[in-house]
């Protein structure tokens, strides 16, 4: 009976499945969740939905880094510093890596790192990355510092510096630390210089100041004498449109004590100054080397005076390609003539500058170096791949390929079984990596599909055979799942490297927009500054609208100045940033640039309108949503972050663009936003990803309110909803791509919940459709280098009143459509009939639980070991219930069990396989009540002779049970091996009758469906053995017992109990 209050139900169905075991169709919006949007005038209780769960599913393939430090004392122990990541440690020299930091910064993306070489236990991180792309960058809030070897940190301020570039430590004080602060990105602004503390973080001292428009780019100290320190200092400015590399504040400095004072050093180098790193030997600490951004005469310079005079030992171009990118040196703390030169490739000199030799790394894009001043072999780099060790100077390296760090720029989701997720990641491929794997996502379920690092991605999400991910500057590739070739099918194939954006015939985004129809999958969008579409697999390309940009001359010039030119397309500008058409109406189409405006057509492209939110500042419309409800309603995520402008931004429409809204109420004032989803089911239901996290809306983002759960801290860059499993899915700048798995808790809220009224009644949700998969689900995931599945079998959520207690008793029961009960699981479960289950842990709110479709498990002899498993059989595929428990509240709901889609079996094989295991976990049971009953009568005659020893009718007794008590023994040993007690003493003692029932039941368990025939004979002979083992039983616990008991009754000496009846049928 239902007494509980009957949420929205919500029935999930499959996209396509074997039939006729599953559903086929597509979701269909059911109608009592067609609910209008309502405004809320109360946060939502968080409690509601707080047993959500954000899984990480990987790829375990490292993502950018820019800072790594090691403990000099301690070769095995690393931190790298990650951007979007956090802050990761090594306690074994790379080959695991462990986050130290989540749950404890406010941003992640990390610029330095130091450990007090003196105390290393203290250990220093400065967040904003430093290396700042046009692309892709995130500030940072300051420092943090630890002082139990990275377990906690502390904020210790410097929040406005945005970015830091490194940190130095005085090698006998970790409380005296310095701080190269580069400043903010894309504008001015006086928090940026060198700062000193001398009281580790406590206060800060702005000790060296050039302008609001240069900061320190690098810092060195001399380690043999740390009052003095070199600083370079770079003037530098990011536009949308271009990197602006030097300028008067560019330079370099010196201090003698300890930054009180500083006197410029660079008289002698060219002008004008870009971009400079610095370092001084700690071998030779007269000598110094500077990396100088200058054109013609940059490169490496050298002074051998402590920095009096400098000499340029090194023209070398691509020592200082990409200067805004990369110019890092590294003087070697033990050899004074070899010295390295961090950029696309890593660079060694070992004759003072004078000449370099690439080493091999992992990765290209190098940017960090720390080398251990105990032993120079030793070193860790960093790079856009992740953080790897060597001990060898370079001759190898360990894996990045334990580092779950990729930064994707965007989602995409099919309908395969299990679905992929696909997306870009940042300097290096393409990805399309299986949602679930065998036991764990791991290495073998991803793999490339073409464009490269900075891929939208497009296809038919029910056939995805040919997959379309883009690249920089226009490039775009067609690849073919069944032929695993990739082909390119740009529209006009030129290379427009290092060109003015006005010289190109089409402006491409770095990130440019690729999208298929969701009306003919066939045809296939591509956005330049122009829209291009493709009914033939890019054979041909016809324009279908004008230039829906600014198109502003005066922003379509080289993307570096005034000394390098920045051509890889990262500064193209004036392009089309998104495009999406509507799924409810044909040939509706919306675009958004990057200069911020927005377009609509409503005829295929045959006409377009600027339907720009008036009051709409020139910026990046980075996402539009449109509505799966309302073909008038669309969202768009609009940012200005690369104007030094972070708030958030989120524009809605209900009447196709005449007319907008600006709705960011509740979000963070610098979480600037990425992507907006609508919920496919409820409408008005907004998910919002921001640099900060991710908020939830439940009114068409009237309110917005945080959704993190327990997602750690990191940018999130686009959203995807796959429909079928209702599942959240994440791109993230920084770790990898994460699922929220069931939307149920957010999309069945009642409505007097988002109110913000009481709730004091037990809910079961409407489960979605669970899959009885071979193998089963959770696995190991989340263990080792491996992403994490979903949970196994059904997902049960449960709402609970306030109040509830410990000793309340909240009870699961799952029951066949007929009412007969297959499984209960229970908080507080009865120790007698499932003595190995684990009580469900219950609280106040949302809580969430899985059942594995199985039976109740088989129980075993008490101690014994168990050599296989003891779980019970898989459910058939079909419709059960679902019953939740609370005192007197009950709630019940149907949920349907679907095969797994990539069967073939028929529902009779199932059944027959049903039938069978059910036969044989009858009779295993039946051999452990027998195996348990013996033992237990045995134990009884034991302490009975012990008992009666000496007593009148002893001698009459004593024979009797001894005899009982053997061949009880012999029975029992007949019936398990009882010397059996782990894995490997299975091979040195003979295996008994249970072995064997354990055995075919897993056997038989293994296959997806039917029963072989060596199974059925395997299972006709062990009922041949087990029919005589248990007359013998029967025997012994029979007539022998009753005359043992006869006799000890003669002589008063007591009784041995007969077992009770256990006949207890196995469901």
């Amino acid at each position: 009976m239902r007494t509980g209050t009957l949420l929205i139900a919500l029935a999930v169905p499959a996209l396509a499945a074997s039939e006729p075991l599953a559903p086929s169709n597509p979701l269909a919006l059911p109608p009592q969740a067609a609910l209008a949007a309502q405004e809320v005038e109360h946060a939502v209780s968080p409690a509601l939905y707080q047993s959500m769960s954000w899984r990480e599913i990987g790829p375990f393939r490292g993502g950018r880094s820019v800072a790594v430090t090691g403990v000099p004392s301690d070769p095995t122990t690393y931190y790298m510093g990650t951007v979007g990541g956090g802050i990761w440690k090594t306690g074994d020299a790379g080959i695991t890596w462990t986050n130290v930091t989540d749950g404890q910064l406010g941003t992640s993306s990390v610029g330095a790192l130091a450990v007090a070489e003196s105390d290393p236990n203290v250990v220093y991180a400065g967040m904003g990355e430093h290396a700042v792309r046009g692309v892709m960058t995130s500030h940072g809030d300051g420092l943090y510092r630890s002082t139990d070897a990275g377990r906690t940190w502390t904020h210790l301020g410097l929040e406005a510096t945005r970015h830091i570039s490194r940190i130095r430590v005085h090698p006998h004080d970790p409380d005296l630390v310095y701080v190269a602060a580069q400043g903010a990105a894309y504008g001015a602004n006086p928090e940026r210089g060198v700062y000193r503390s001398t009281d580790g973080g406590g206060t800060w001292e702005l000790v060296l100041f050039v302008s609001d428009e240069a900061g320190a780019s690098d810092l060195s100290m001399d380690m043999t004498n740390p009052r003095i320190l070199y600083a370079a200092f770079w003037d530098h400015r990011r536009y949308p449109w271009q990197v602006r590399s030097g300028g008067p504040g560019s330079g370099l400095w010196k201090s003698t004590d300890a930054g009180d004072t500083w006197n410029r050093i660079d008289e002698a180098l060219p002008r004008p100054l870009g971009k400079t790193a610095i370092d001084v030997s700690r071998a030779d600490p007269d000598r110094v080397f500077a990396l100088v951004e200058a054109d013609p005469d940059g490169g490496l310079y050298r002074s051998d005076d402590a920095g009096e005079t400098w000499s340029r030992v090194s023209d070398n171009w691509s020592a200082r390609a990409r200067a805004w990118y990369y110019i890092e040196v590294y003087a070697d703390p033990v050899d004074r003539e070899t010295v390295y030169v961090m950029n696309a490739p890593f660079m060694r000199s070992i004759d003072g500058g004078r000449s370099f030799a690439n080493v091999s790394v992992p990765h290209g894009d190098q940017h960090d170096l720390w080398i251990n001043p105990v032993d120079n072999a030793n070193m860790i780099n960093a790079n856009d791949g992740g953080a790897n060790v060597t001990f060898n100077t370079g001759a190898s390296w360990s894996t990045q390929r334990n580092q779950p760090t990729a930064q994707f720029y965007r989602v995409a989701v099919d309908h395969r079984f299990p679905y992929h997720v696909y997306g870009g990641q940042q300097d290096n491929s393409t990805v399309a990596i299986a949602s679930r794997g065998r036991g764990g996502i791991t290495w073998k379920d991803w793999y490339a599909v073409g464009g490269c690092e900075s891929a939208f991605t497009a296809f038919d999400p029910v056939d995805p055979r040919l997959v379309y991910a883009g690249c920089y500057m226009g490039i775009i590739s067609e690849y073919d799942h069944r032929t695993g070739g990739s082909r390119d099918i740009g529209v006009y194939p030129v290379l427009p490297a290092a060109l003015q954006g006005r010289e190109m015939r089409y402006r491409y985004n770095w990130n440019a927009p690729i999208a298929a129809s969701p009306h003919d999958p066939s045809t296939i969008y591509h956005a330049a500054n122009h829209l291009v579409r493709t009914r033939d697999r890019g054979m041909t390309w016809e324009e279908v609208s004008p230039d829906l940009t600014r198109d502003d001359d005066a922003r379509q010039g080289y993307g570096g100045a005034p000394i390098t030119n920045e051509g890889a397309g990262g500064e193209i500008y004036g392009t089309i940033s998104y495009v999406a058409e509507s799924a409810l109406e044909a040939g509706l189409i919306w675009t958004g640039s990057d200069d911020g405006l927005v377009h609509i057509t409503r005829d295929n492209g045959a006409s377009w309108t600027n339907v720009t939110p008036d009051g709409m500042e020139e910026g990046l419309v980075n996402a539009i949503e449109p509505s799966p409800h309302d073909p008038a309603v669309a969202y768009v995520a609009f940012t200005r972050y690369k104007f030094n402008d972070f708030a958030p931004r989120v524009f809605v429409t209900d009447d196709y663009g005449e007319s907008w809204n600006e709705r960011t109420e509740g979000v963070a004032e610098e979480a600037w936003v990425r992507v907006v989803r609508e919920d496919p089911i409820r409408p008005g239901l907004l998910y919002l990803g921001t640099e900060l996290g991710l908020y939830v809306s439940w009114d068409a983002g009237r309110r917005w309110q945080p959704f993190q759960l327990d997602m750690p801290v990191t940018p999130i860059t686009d959203l995807a909803i796959q429909i079928r499993e209702n599942d959240l899915v994440a791109s993230t700048s920084g770790r990898g791509f994460w699922i929220l798995d069931d939307l149920s808790p957010v999309q069945q809220l009642p409505d007097h919940e988002i109110r913000g009224e009481d709730f004091d009644e037990i809910a079961l949700l409407a489960p979605r459709h669970a899959y009885r998969i071979a193998g089963g689900g959770g696995g190991f995931g989340g263990s080792g280098n491996v992403g994490r599945n979903p949970p196994t079998g059904a997902i049960i959520d449960v709402v609970l009143p306030d109040g509830v207690a410990e000793t309340d008793t909240l009870t699961l029961e799952f029951l066949t459509e007929s009412g007969e009960l297959v499984r209960t699981l229970s908080s507080h479960p009865d120790p007698e009939l499932s003595p190995e289950a684990s009580p469900l842990p219950f609280k106040s709110g949302h809580n969430r639980y899985s059942w594995d479709l199985r039976h109740e498990r088989i129980p075993n002899i008490p101690e014994a070991y168990v050599f296989g498993s003891l779980a019970g059989r898989r459910v058939v595929p079909g419709t059960y219930l679902a019953r939740a428990r609370l005192g007197d509240w009950s709630d019940e709901q149907r949920l349907e069990v679907l095969a797994d889609p990539r069967s073939d079996a028929t529902i009779a094989e199932y059944r027959e396989q049903d039938a069978f295991v059910a036969e044989v976990a009858a009779e295993l049971t039946q051999v452990h009540f027998a195996a348990t009953d013996v033992n237990d009568v045995r134990a009884q005659i034991e302490k009975v002779v012990e008992l009666i020893d000496g007593r009148p009718g002893a001698d009459q007794a004593e024979p009797l049970a001894d005899s009982l008590a053997a061949d009880l023994g012999a029975a029992a040993d007949s019936l398990y091996q009882a010397r059996v007690v782990d894995g490997q003493t299975v091979i040195n003692f003979p295996s008994r009758l249970k072995f064997q029932y354990v055995w075919l039941h897993g056997n038989a368990e293994s296959a997806d469906a039917g029963v072989s025939r060596g199974s059925r004979d395997v299972l006709t002979d062990l009922r041949v053995r087990w029919g005589a083992h248990r007359a013998r039983v029967e025997e012994l616990l029979g007539e022998r017992l009753d005359e043992l008991n006869e006799t000890l009754a003669r002589y008063a000496l007591g009784t041995v109990l007969r077992p009770r009846l256990r006949e207890r049928p196995v469901s």
